[in-house]
């Protein structure tokens, strides 16, 4: 779009009014809600209880810039998150009742830290030393587990369960939406970054996502482990999950190299209309996620009985399209 038209459309954004409900409710500190990781219950009608970097992260996927107020207020402590300390009085939700056990609180700064910077990355924030410096130590830690012989069995038995060994450390979606974002730090760590794709394309264990935290065994959904689009039943299992994962994919230069994942993007595009409009392959019914790495990009619309239905599907095609270099013909 050439700038003069872009200028035009260039406040539309600010006038969605999901996007002005959600920003009125950040509080004066500059969190929503006084946590960082929550998503609203699939009842909330008003974005109750949502946490500040979701928040965050939907803003932006609004098409708020960095510099609005909103995204501005909250950045202080998002880039306080950075910081590589162990301070209980920054776990926010993560605290609860083992906030005094120091296995817990570090695992829990090391999750926010990695939040945070993914939501940094994604505001634009990739030349700004603080992050920089964080997404190197978290890049290094990730590189060096891939490396390991642990990597290769990474799990332990713990009575009569098999668990992630305390000191397994794969990467999280977070570290993977950080990547997505940094283009230019990636091509300055292009081995990590091939370690990484290895990593992303094996095989799911079959185990159970649990990892030993000190003493206590704790879930941890956040940890990618293989590859969660196998195959196209699992793509259709969870189609808002599917495509956000093949945009961050796309993003990081993966989805061209991977077949199985080219394919399934091919499959979805063949479920347009002849207006270019995605259509669920099955049935008319808006598709739905539970998983809460999505809430944030989907759905932006306010979903109804018409088209507008299918806006959000068919934008993140288009976009994917884009980022693997494919010309957008405008209906």
């Amino acid at each position: 779009m050439p700038p003069a038209e872009a200028e035009k459309v260039s406040s539309l954004p600010f006038a969605h009014k999901p996007a002005l409900m959600l920003a009125v409710q950040q509080a004066p500190d500059g969190t929503w809600d006084g946590g960082m990781l929550a998503v609203p219950s699939s009842r909330a009608e008003h974005f109750e209880g949502v946490g500040t970097i979701p928040a965050v992260r939907r803003l932006i996927e609004y098409g708020w810039h960095k510099d609005t107020p909103p995204l501005m207020h909250a950045r202080r402590i998002l880039f306080r998150l950075l910081a590589e300390d162990e301070d209980p009085a920054f776990l926010f939700e993560l605290g609860g009742r083992h906030a005094g056990d120091e296995d817990v609180v570090r695992r829990g700064r090391a999750l926010l830290r990695e939040a945070a910077a993914a939501a940094l990355a994604q505001a634009g924030y990739e030349g700004d030393p603080r992050l920089r410096g964080a997404a190197r130590r978290i890049l290094t830690r990730m590189a060096d587990y891939l490396r390991s012989p642990l990597a290769q069995k990474p799990f332990i038995r713990q009575g009569n369960q098999h668990m992630l060994a305390a000191e397994a450390a794969p990467p999280s979606f977070y570290t993977v939406m950080m990547l997505a974002y940094m283009p230019l730090f990636r091509a300055e760590h292009h081995r990590e970054m091939d370690a990484l794709y290895t990593h992303l394309t094996q095989p799911l264990p079959r185990q159970e996502a649990v990892q030993l935290v000190g003493r206590t065994p704790m879930p941890v959904p956040h940890l990618v482990l293989g590859d969660p689009l196998p195959h196209r039943n699992a793509a259709d299992s969870d189609v808002p999950f599917a495509f956000y994962w093949l945009e961050l994919m796309a993003r990081l230069g993966y989805l061209k190299r991977n077949e199985n994942w080219s394919k399934l993007f091919e499959r979805f595009l063949e479920d347009r209309d002849r207006e270019g409009v995605w259509h669920p392959h099955k049935g008319m019914a808006s598709p739905k996620s539970a998983n809460a790495f999505v809430w944030p990009a989907y759905p932006l619309e306010t979903l109804g009985s018409g088209d507008e239905r299918w806006a959000d599907m068919t934008f993140r095609l288009g976009l994917i399209a884009r980022l693997v270099g494919r010309p957008i013909e405008t209906v």
